[in-house]
């Protein structure tokens, strides 16, 4: 399993190191908690944990989180669906959404034209930055 935030929280930090800890166990070759965090955090480009940890905020706020139920509007149309990715650029959020059903995003009845998997950038609480020529905001999404 890979995590999928730019930058990374210690609490992300601490899971990875359990996934790993899980997973070698799994595998017959047991690692200590303390290992299991020193090599998540080389794995994340620092020198050890105690850096790592000095040098990430504990908690990263995101208005979704990958692998959530989240609903919306896109293009003022209704949606279900799962948050497969997000990315970090502060202050936004780049977030990649698959619809449960296709969405017709036209504005005609007689033309169809589906999208099932989107990605906007939206602020913390869940708005697009980008809006449509009347003002509104392209999505707008949130928990489940």
């Amino acid at each position: 399993m890979t995590f999928s935030l730019d930058t990374p929280s210690a609490t992300t930090l601490k899971a990875e190191a359990r996934l790993l800890r899980e997973t070698r166990a799994a595998g017959g070759t047991p690692l200590s908690h303390g290992a299991a965090l020193e090599e998540v955090a080389r794995r994340h480009g620092f020198r050890d944990w105690n850096t790592a940890s000095a040098a990430l905020p504990e908690r990263v706020a995101t208005p979704v989180q990958v692998g959530q139920r989240v609903k919306g509007t896109y293009l003022g149309k209704p949606f279900i669906g799962l948050v497969i990715g997000l990315q970090l650029q502060p202050p936004h959020f780049k977030v990649t959404v698959k619809f449960d059903q296709p969405v017709n995003v036209s504005k005609f009845d007689s033309m169809v034209i589906t999208r099932q998997r989107v990605t906007a950038t939206v602020d913390l609480r869940g708005v697009s930055l980008a809006q449509t020529s009347d003002g509104a905001p392209h999505m707008r999404i949130e928990r489940v």
